[in-house]
């Protein structure tokens, strides 16, 4: 299958204040990460209040992301599990692909010093779409090629990471719609982290179900938001 990225302008690499890349997207004026610091941002929101939060009661742990971009969610997602010894069982949407040829040079393998996990970088890049696939036995991988819109999530995850770009230039990502079936793909007890705290998102995510949490940012942001199902 042909997979297609984004047509009108190539993403630019651009360099972060914490020394690591981030992509930018000119049609949109947008970048994948925060040009605060790109590994900062994916480590604070959606490691330290996500994963490391659900990891205290799971060792086996289901995660779904809101776009896979750049990989750097995934990657540092590994290096906290493999220290940690969790299994992990992550899916990812993403509707328009980057190629492994884009991220190849960015410069993740290096801040998070995990140059023992390049292998593996490559291997989420290129995996085949729409299948899971065991990337090694404690990590599986479900990379579906698709806008949420179009999917029907059948599973439920204890995490999800919300990462899509902001609500400024992909509003249409920032809906109760799209929250309503994020919910209900959330376990009883599972978690919902982005690095968004618009008073409209924690609102929408209130009313759909989640128990809302505001907590301190990462750099250049003063608050991220965290929500639980709590049934």
């Amino acid at each position: 299958m042909q997979i297609p990225t984004f047509n009108l302008t190539k993403p630019k690499i651009i360099t972060t204040s914490d020394g690591s890349h981030s992509l930018y997207v000119e049609h949109l004026d947008e970048h994948y990460h925060s040009v605060h610091g790109a590994v900062n941002e994916a480590l604070h929101v959606f490691i330290k209040n996500g994963l490391e939060f659900v990891a205290k009661s799971k060792q086996e742990i289901r995660i779904f992301e809101m776009g896979l971009g750049t990989g750097l969610n995934a990657l540092a997602t590994k290096q906290f599990a493999q220290k940690n010894n969790l299994k992990i069982d992550y899916t990812s949407i993403e509707a328009y692909p980057l190629l492994w040829e884009e991220c190849q040079t960015l410069n993740y393998l290096e801040e998070l010093k995990v140059a023992e996990l390049t292998s593996f970088f490559q291997s989420i890049h290129q995996a085949e779409w729409n299948k899971k696939i065991a990337i090694d036995k404690h990590f599986s991988l479900h990379k579906i090629h698709s806008k949420i819109e179009d999917v029907s999530l059948s599973d439920t995850f204890d995490l999800i990471y919300f990462d899509a770009f902001g609500p400024r230039a992909q509003g249409d990502m920032w809906t109760k719609e799209i929250f309503q079936k994020l919910h209900n793909a959330t376990a009883n007890s599972g978690v919902f982290v982005t690095y968004c705290a618009k008073g409209q998102v924690r609102r929408d995510l209130e009313s759909v179900g989640y128990t809302m949490e505001r907590l301190q940012g990462p750099p250049g942001k003063r608050e991220m938001l965290r929500g639980t199902k709590l049934i």
